[in-house]
């Protein structure tokens, strides 16, 4: 298949947080992703203080570059060692909370209140809890989830735009007969088939 190997492999919220504390964390940009400077006008589309929501967000140094320029940023993340490295590495005050929706989150909000991180699965998360968006930034996340997971992950993601938003996807071309994954490989067909 076109796929190759790729289809049945799963990894799991533990190897995730493994990757995370041993440092093994190739896929984290120290400058940002030059693909969101180069399409940020598509994401932003001349709109100001839009809410921007980075799915499976690490410590992504972009989420306080569009908290500076005036938006609101909220993103998802299982591992808290990231969440917390992100405030740290920017010298952000922020607060903790509990999600009262979903057992044993927490949410990780800058004193400024410009910048909220849920530390828990993103399939936790919903609209009645987080709201909508005007703008995703999906840099490494649908090719990080689960093959199989895929679905339920954009139809998660669907639920969670506003009519008009701008959703911004990287992805990785290369023979999955060659790599394992993650990044899996998602052929544009299938970008297609699931965002229809």
């Amino acid at each position: 298949t076109e796929i190759g190997s790729q289809k049945d492999r799963v990894v799991t919220e533990e190897e995730w947080l493994r990757k995370w504390e041993m440092g093994n964390i190739g896929f984290h940009k120290e400058q940002g992703h030059p693909l969101l400077q180069k399409y940020l006008d598509v994401l932003l589309n001349g709109r100001s203080g839009l809410r921007i929501f980075f799915p499976l967000c690490g410590k992504a140094v972009e989420m306080k570059w569009l908290a500076d320029m005036g938006h609101s940023v909220v993103g998802v993340e299982v591992s808290e060692q990231a969440l917390k490295e992100f405030f740290a590495e920017h010298s952000l005050p922020y607060c903790e909370e509990p999600v009262p929706e979903i057992s044993g989150a927490k949410k990780l909000r800058s004193t400024s209140g410009n910048i909220s991180l849920y530390c828990c699965s993103i399939y936790d998360l919903s609209s009645s809890i987080v709201g909508k968006f005007d703008g995703v930034w999906d840099r490494g996340a649908l090719v990080a989830v689960n093959p199989c997971d895929r679905q339920r992950y954009v139809s998660l993601m669907i639920t969670l735009m506003e009519k008009n938003s701008s959703y911004l996807l990287v992805t990785v071309s290369y023979d999955p007969n060659k790599h394992k994954g993650p990044p899996f490989y998602v052929p544009e067909s299938e970008i297609k088939s699931l965002f229809g």
